[in-house]
C-alpha cells in the first residue's frame, strides 16, 4: 500500500532524516513539538552537515558538522547558513544544537518549558540570530542546571530580532545569557522573571529598536561585562567590540523591578534615543573600567576598596573576587585570588 506525501514526512521527521526537496526550503531544519515527542525534518542539501540523535524525543539534539561553512546562498539566506524553525508544545522539552558556523533559530508559535536545563541551548561560538516570527507568541521557561546560565543560553554572538513577541522566565539562573555581545532589533521581549538577571551579556549590549520589559529579577535588569581584561572601547560598527558598554539607539525599555540595578554595565551606559520606564538614571551603574589588573593576593594599605555595587570594604574583610581599587585619582578594577 503506498504511503500519502503527509504520512511519509511525518514518518521521515521522527526518525530526523532529510525528507523530500520540495517538503523543506534549502537550509532548513523544522523542529515540531507536541508533547513529550518532537519531529524533525531536515533539508535534503544540508543533511550531510546536520546530525539529530535525540530521535522522536522532545529533547531535540542537533549537531552542525564542523566542515559546514555555509551553501546554497538565497536572496532570503544570504551567507547559506542553517535555519532551525521551532514550533509546537511541550511541558517537557528543550532545543541544543551546536556548530562552528553562525545560525538562526527561527521561534514560529513556541511553547518550550525545559525541566532539566535551559529550553534553547545554542551553542555555536559564533553569531547566532534568534528571531520571533512576526504574529507569533513564543514562551520559554527553564530548569535548575548550574552547568548553564541562561533559559536562552547562547554561546556566541546574539542577535534577538523579529518582529513577534517572546517570553521568557528564567527559573535557574539569567533569563537571557550571551557569552558575547547581545543584539536587540524590532523584537517585543516580556521577561517575566530571573533568579538573577534579566539580560546577562558580555562585550557590550546593543538595543536598536522593538520593546522589551523586565520585571521580576532578583538581581539586575541587564548586566554587561567586559569579557577580557582590557577595553576596546566603542569600534566602528561594533565590530571585534569588548567594551562593556551599554548602547540604547531606540525602542523602549521598561525595568519595573529589580534586585541589584536596572542597568549595570562595566563600561559606560549610553541612550542616544529610545525610551525607559521604571527606572531613571540614578538606579543605573556604570564602572567605566578600560582594564583589569593581573589577580593579585592582597591590596595595599593607601588603597580604598569597593565591591562591584559600589559598597566600600572594610580593610582586612576582602575574601576571593573582583573589587573596584581606588587610590588617589586612580581607579582600577582588581582580581583578588
Amino acid at each position: 500500500m503506498k504511503h500519502s506525501l503527509l504520512g511519509t514526512l511525518v514518518l521521515a521527521a521522527m526518525l530526523c532524516i532529510p525528507t523530500a526537496a520540495s517538503a523543506i526550503d534549502n537550509n532548513t531544519v523544522e523542529v515540531v513539538y507536541s508533547g513529550s515527542t518532537a519531529t524533525v525534518t531536515i533539508a535534503p542539501n544540508i543533511s550531510s552537515y546536520v546530525t539529530c540523535s535525540s530521535g522522536t524525543s522532545s529533547h531535540v539534539v542537533l549537531v552542525q558538522s564542523s566542515t559546514f561553512a555555509g551553501v546554497n546562498a538565497t536572496a532570503d539566506n544570504t551567507d547559506g547558513e542553517i535555519i532551525y524553525v521551532l514550533s509546537g508544545t511541550s511541558t517537557n522539552g528543550q532545543f541544543y544544537v551546536e556548530g562552528s558556523y553562525k545560525c538562526t533559530v527561527e521561534l514560529k508559535g513556541l511553547t518550550l518549558t525545559c525541566t532539566d536545563g535551559p529550553a534553547l541551548c545554542i551553542m555555536n561560538g559564533k553569531r547566532v540570530a534568534i528571531s520571533a516570527k512576526s504574529g507569533t507568541t513564543s514562551t520559554l521557561t527553564d530548569a535548575v542546571n548550574d552547568t548553564y546560565k541562561g533559559c536562552i543560553h547562547c554561546k556566541g554572538h546574539t542577535k534577538l530580532k523579529g518582529k513577534g513577541t517572546l517570553n521568557v522566565k528564567g527559573n535557574s539562573a539569567h533569563a537571557v545569557y550571551s557569552k558575547e555581545y547581545l543584539e536587540v532589533k524590532n523584537l517585543t521581549l516580556n521577561i517575566t522573571a530571573a533568579v538573577k538577571d534579566g539580560i546577562h551579556c558580555k562585550e557590550y549590549f546593543l538595543m536598536e529598536s522593538g520593546t522589551v520589559k523586565i520585571g521580576g529579577v532578583a538581581d539586575d535588569g541587564i548586566q554587561v561585562e567586559l569579557d577580557g581584561q582590557t577595553s576596546t572601547g566603542t569600534t566602528t560598527g561594533h565590530e571585534e567590540e569588548d567594551s562593556g558598554n551599554f548602547y540604547q539607539a531606540g525602542g523602549a525599555l521598561t525595568i519595573s523591578s529589580w534586585g541589584g540595578k536596572a542597568v549595570k554595565a562595566d563600561g559606560t551606559i549610553t541612550r542616544s534615543s529610545g525610551t525607559w520606564t521604571g527606572f531613571a538614571a540614578s538606579d543605573c551603574t556604570e564602572n567605566n573600567i578600560v582594564g583589569i589588573d593581573s589577580p593579585v593576593s592582597a591590596v595595599t594599605a593607601s588603597e580604598t576598596v569597593y565591591d562591584l555595587q559600589g559598597r566600600r570594604i572594610a580593610s582586612g574583610r576582602t575574601v576571593r573576587g573582583m573589587y573596584i581599587v581606588t587610590d588617589g585619582q586612580s581607579v582600577r578594577k582588581v582580581q583578588l585570588k
